[in-house]
């Protein structure tokens, strides 16, 4: 019985946790690439934890076959989390930056 009831609470979890990041807008890319937080090596990144973005505001760079496209955000606010790493590869549509 004991053993029923830690895979109940860990179902509960899991389902907490699903449900409180469906209330969360993502930026995904718009294409296969490179993902950049940041203009150059040297430069600040364009956003953080904790930035608030708006609608347009540039978020990261996907690098494509040597063109660097801006990704923008099309909502607004505030960033919760960084799904991808510097210099990562990326997907088409795979979520970079989480929002609340």
């Amino acid at each position: 019985m004991a053993n029923g009831g830690q895979i109940s609470e860990g179902k509960v979890q899991t389902v907490e946790n699903t449900d409180s990041k469906a209330t969360l807008k993502s930026i995904k890319s718009p294409i296969v690439g490179t993902f950049y937080r940041a203009k150059s090596p040297t430069a600040t990144p364009f956003v953080e934890v904790g930035s608030y973005v708006h609608k347009g505001d540039v978020v990261c760079i996907v690098e494509a076959m040597k063109l660097m496209n801006e990704v923008e955000a099309e909502e607004e606010g505030e960033v919760i989390e960084i799904l991808v790493g510097n210099e990562e590869m990326v997907e088409y549509n795979q979520p970079l930056i989480l929002l609340k």
